[in-house]
């Protein structure tokens, strides 16, 4: 559980992250980027059952000031901005039973930033956990593996011959 890369930290608590896309992945599961632009279910499970005491609300924004990997809710601007960056919210409440299931309609590509915050109702705790993401996002070599298997393909093309050529051209050795 240590190494669980889908599990997030809210303050001192974790929570186990897992999306799914039914409509394009049936069951398949992930918990980073987002593989497509459609409907997206995010399931969050509290691993703390403190959490299942305080009011949870998550939130989707948009990354428009382009912060990426390394946003923290500091970088984010504020209450205004982050309402104004708003996609998705759904508004604080308490999840006795541990889970967080909830459906967001993603329309189009781009880089997003999760935000979990936990709060004990009477204001003495109150936690965050930042989160960025991307949908549909085309991985950097993409577009190269056809370009690199060319490549590889030429290279063997053109070393082949060459190594026939000097093979049939080389002098026999001496007994």
């Amino acid at each position: 559980m240590e190494d669980d890369l889908c599990v997030m930290q809210i303050g001192p608590y974790r929570a186990h992250f897992t999306g799914y896309q039914p409509q394009l992945r049936a069951s398949q599961e992930f918990c980073e980027d987002i593989p497509h632009v459609a409907e997206a279910i995010i399931v969050l499970d509290f691993l703390d059952n403190r959490l299942r005491e305080m009011d949870i609300e998550f939130r989707v924004i948009r990354d428009v000031n382009d912060i990426g990997i390394s946003a923290t809710y500091d970088d984010l601007g504020g209450r205004d901005a982050i309402t104004a960056a708003s996609v998705f919210v759904e508004a604080a409440k308490r999840y006795p039973r541990g889970s967080v299931n909830v459906s967001i309609p993603f329309d189009a590509p781009g880089n997003f930033i999760g935000i979990v915050e936990a709060n004990d109702g009477e204001g003495n705790q109150h936690y965050r956990s930042v989160f960025p993401f991307a949908v549909a996002a085309t991985p950097w070599y993409s577009g190269w593996q056809w370009l690199l298997a060319l490549v590889v393909l030429g290279l063997v093309l053109y070393v082949r011959p060459w190594t026939k050529i000097r093979q049939a051209t080389a002098p026999d050795p001496e007994p």
